[in-house]
């Protein structure tokens, strides 16, 4: 049995253990900005296109309290490409629902989001959000019809204390009361935390792991990091794998 297989059937051991608090319910929200935009262009296979849309589903469309509006994506590692699954997840999520949908670029250390909408990075975004005080609807891009996009901004010194900053909270407050569903594009998992602080700001946390890299022991110890820390896990995703997840282990991440 491979060591990807092992990895996430013990890692869904360990989410099922945990203890989840109840999401907020979704309002109807008006963003400002708008601009000529183009239907989302899936680049992905079918198979993964699949996947990936039950993932949305089961994070985002389960109804209930469970449901989450906002939610936080991270590697374990840095290159784990958890800007590919944001990005891909919020052009799914744009497809299946009207309400409307901004996508954060909090990695702060590998700012990439821009690239995988086709876009070009903007001047300002998350980093003169937490620096300045100018409505943050003015500082983002309408990418796709339902879609928009916060980019990583000017680059800042303290990018770290930023991160963890009460005033991140109350940014990522602003973005929850002016779009339906808020996705979080965050560094890897590390020991500075950035994720914690950023896992807090929002109804949970996606794990994002690389196939044939990622392993067992560090996924274990950041989902125990997590439940510490009292962030939520929703789930684990395991990228570019060469072979499926049987359907009932996918279930219990």
């Amino acid at each position: 049995m491979s060591r990807n297989f092992d990895l996430l059937r013990n890692l869904g051991k360990d989410l099922d253990m945990m203890e989840y608090a109840p999401a907020v319910d979704p309002r109807e929200v008006s963003p400002a900005q708008s601009a000529p935009v183009k239907p989302p262009e899936f680049d992905m296979d079918p198979a993964q296109r699949d996947e990936l849309t039950k993932m949305v589903q089961r994070v985002f469309l389960s109804g209930g309290p469970e449901a989450a509006r906002v939610v936080t994506f991270c590697g374990l590692e840095l290159g784990g490409d958890s800007g590919w699954i944001c990005s891909r997840a919020a052009e799914i999520l744009a497809s299946l629902v009207a309400g409307s949908i901004c996508v954060v670029d909090a990695n702060l250390r590998e700012p990439g989001l821009h690239r995988y909408f086709g876009v070009e990075e903007a001047g300002s975004g998350l980093t003169n959000a937490l620096q300045q005080n100018d409505p943050i609807n003015s500082l983002v891009r309408r990418i796709h019809e339902n879609l928009w996009l916060l980019s990583c901004g000017d680059q800042a010194e303290e990018w770290t204390a930023l991160l963890g900053s009460d005033r991140t909270r109350a940014r990522i407050q602003e973005l929850r009361a002016d779009f339906d569903y808020v996705l979080i594009d965050a560094p890897a998992v590390n020991p500075g935390n950035d994720v914690i602080a950023l896992g807090k700001s929002s109804e949970g946390v996606v794990m994002v792991l690389k196939a044939n890299e990622s392993r067992k022991e560090v996924a274990r110890k950041a989902v125990k990091e997590f439940a510490n820390a009292g962030v939520k896990v929703l789930g684990a995703v395991l990228n570019n794998r060469t072979f499926p997840i049987p359907d009932k282990i996918y279930r219990r991440l």
